[in-house]
């Protein structure tokens, strides 16, 4: 079992930036495939960024660019770095953990960008 802790969200103004955290509970983190996935009222869950457990990372084109994901595997944490945030990008973001056959997320921490 593994459990994901999610941190870093709230308001910003419009080209400002956010750094998101996702922290896992389990010590396989290491082993895990971990991703960042995003959902805004009325429309459905999509990927923002993912990154393996060999660092490979993959990005939406909407964020290509504008945001960064990285892990730290010695404090088991996935980061998300924000930067250049547009109204759009307002939604819920939540942490995916994918290992062992078995796929986790976290609950979830809100993004809104307005000015």
């Amino acid at each position: 079992q593994v459990q994901l802790v999610e941190s870093g969200g709230g308001l910003v103004q419009p080209g400002g930036s956010l750094r998101l955290s996702c922290a896992a509970s389990n010590s396989f983190f290491s082993t895990y495939d971990m991703g960042w996935y995003r959902q805004a009222p009325g429309k459905q869950r999509e990927l923002v960024a993912t990154i393996t457990s060999g660092g490979t990372t993959n990005y939406a084109d909407s964020v290509k660019g504008r945001f960064a994901i990285s892990r730290v595997n010695a404090k088991n944490t996935v980061n998300l770095q924000m930067n250049s945030l547009k109204p759009e990008d307002t939604a819920v973001y939540y942490c995916k953990a994918v290992g062992g056959l078995r796929t986790y997320w976290g609950q979830g921490t809100q993004v809104t960008v307005s000015s």
